[in-house]
Parts: C-alpha cells; structure tokens; sequence
C-alpha cells in the first residue's frame, strides 16, 4: 500500500465528514417540512441548503472518496459504475443500483438552472439523505483498517449553538 494513497484517502474522508456533518444540519432543520405545494421563504431556504449540500457530499463521496479508496486497493478505476459496483462489494452501499439513483439525484440538482424548479428535488433529497449519512458512516467504518487512532468524523466544524 501507498502511504501517500492512504493520506489523499485519509484527506478526503475528513472532508466528506465535514460535509456529511453539514447535511445532518441542513437535514435536521428540514425532516419535518416534507414536500408541499409552496413553501415559506424560510422552508425553502432551509430545504435548498439541504439540496445544495446533498449534492456537494454525494459528488464528495462519489469522485474523491470511492475513487481514493480504488486507489488504495490498486483497482483500475474505471467508469462510475465501476466505482459503484465495488462499492456494493465492499459492504458500503446496500446496492450498486442506490448508490446510482442518489448521484443520479445530485445530477439533476447541479444541472437546473431555474429556481422555481429546485423545489421538485425537495422530497427526493428528504428521503436519500439518510441513506447518504449512512453510506458515509460505512465509508468510515470500512477504511478504519487503514488508520490508526483517527477520529476523523465530528461535528466540530459546526457553530456551538
């Protein structure tokens, strides 16, 4: 193994925590709006971060970290799917075919362009977003074995309320 593989994994796993620790934010300020008709100024300001966050996380734990964990394990990288299917392998997704649907979600998040529309996204993120925590805390689980004594997942980066 790579020493210097395992940094850019062990990096890129702290910044995903980072960002999950900041979904679980976003994600407990809006589970209880669920999806409407309309929603306050407040209601979808709140569910917009949560969106925005979603997909920055899944492009996080998709692109950076999976791939970094193919590179530790010296696999060729090969397309997403690839990716994908060695994560469902690997006992961090429950399904190749899930971990699809939640970077497909981040896809069309990243490509609207029009406001009015982002709050079709609404219940969709709602609803995968514990699913993308948990992938997140296999991720830590799995990769344990390369670190030692490292506490990388916390909610330090979040203001003290």
């Amino acid at each position: 193994m790579n020493k210097l593989h395992i940094d850019v994994l062990q990096e890129n796993i702290i910044i995903l925590n980072s960002s999950i620790d900041w979904v679980k934010r976003s994600y407990e300020q809006t589970k209880d709006i669920g999806q409407k008709d309309s929603y306050s100024a407040e209601e979808f300001d709140k569910l917009e971060v949560l969106t925005s966050r979603y997909a920055r996380t899944t492009d996080m734990l998709v692109n950076k970290v999976l791939r970094s964990i193919d590179t530790v394990e010296s696999e060729d990288i090969g397309t997403i799917i690839d990716i994908m299917n060695r994560a469902e392998k690997r006992g961090i997704v429950q399904s190749a075919d899930l971990l699809h649907t939640i970077k497909d979600l981040r896809n069309d998040i990243v490509h609207e362009y029009k406001i009015k529309e982002i709050p079709k996204f609404f219940a969709k993120v709602l609803q995968y977003t514990p699913i993308l925590i948990e992938i997140a805390d296999n991720v830590n689980k799995y990769c344990s074995k390369y670190f030692k004594c490292l506490s990388i997942h916390n909610d330090s980066n979040l203001p003290q309320s």
